[in-house]
């Protein structure tokens, strides 16, 4: 969910949306004058996000992943019993 706050309401107002953001992943974007200027979210989202662009930024690994997505909508693939044997698990 993401809410709409100025810097005016935020002041007042922050150890509230600071527990927000960490307890209900609320996202914040604070305005200045009416004008979208920064967010606030949890440090985790961040981390997510970051890992995510880092993931979508490394070519190779993207071309292995859809490879991997094509593989298995075509149905090949090796099932978790499997590794679990190949690794000597069972």
């Amino acid at each position: 969910m993401v809410n709409f706050i100025s810097i005016r309401e935020l002041r007042p107002k922050l150890s509230n949306v600071l527990k927000r953001i960490h307890n209900k992943f609320e996202r914040y974007v604070i305005t200045r004058k009416g004008k979208p200027e920064a967010i606030l979210l949890s440090v985790e989202d961040y981390e997510s996000m970051v890992e995510t662009l880092e993931i979508e930024s490394d070519k190779a690994l993207m071309k292995r992943l859809k490879k991997a997505e094509k593989d298995l909508r075509a149905g090949k693939g090796t099932t978790l019993a499997e590794i679990h044997k190949e690794l000597g698990l069972v």
